[in-house]
C-alpha cells in the first residue's frame, strides 16, 4: 500500500475529495468583491493615465491589481498577501488625504479599504488559501 496514492482514511473508508476552488469561493464572497474592486482600481488607473491625469509610471499598479485579483479567484496565498498589502496601503493613503483635505470622499474610500483589509486578515479566509 502506497501512502502517497492511498485514497482511504485511517478507518479504511474512502477519503472525501478535496473541495474545489468554486465551492470554496462560494463560501468566501468577500474575495470575489475584493477581486472586482481591484479590477475597478486597475481600470481607474489605466483610464487616468490615458486621459493624462496620472503619469505613465502609474501603469505599474494595474498590473499588480490584476495579478492580485486573478490570484484571489484561484485562492493563492501570494495573491492574498498582495491584496492585503494593497488594502493596507490604500487605506492609509486615503485616510491621510482625508485628514489633509477634509473631503468625505477620501474618508469613504479609506474606510472601504479598511473593511476589505479586516476581511482579508480573518483566519477562516487564510485557512482556505493554497
Amino acid at each position: 500500500m502506497n501512502i502517497a496514492t492511498d485514497t482511504h482514511d485511517l478507518n479504511g473508508q474512502p477519503a472525501p475529495p478535496p473541495p474545489s476552488p468554486q465551492r470554496t469561493m462560494m463560501r468566501l464572497p468577500g474575495l470575489v468583491a475584493i477581486g472586482l474592486y481591484l479590477l475597478l482600481l486597475a481600470g481607474t488607473d489605466v483610464f487616468g493615465v490615458v486621459t493624462g491625469h496620472f503619469e505613465p509610471l502609474y501603469l505599474v499598479f494595474p498590473v499588480f491589481f490584476i495579478a492580485a485579483a486573478a490570484g484571489l479567484m484561484l485562492l493563492l496565498r501570494w495573491a492574498w498577501a498582495l491584496a492585503l498589502a494593497t488594502m493596507a496601503l490604500l487605506s492609509a493613503i486615503f485616510m491621510y488625504n482625508y485628514f489633509r483635505q477634509h473631503e468625505y470622499m477620501w474618508l469613504m474610500q479609506g474606510l472601504l479599504n479598511l473593511v476589505f483589509f479586516l476581511y482579508l486578515v480573518r483566519t477562516d479566509v487564510r485557512e482556505k488559501l493554497r
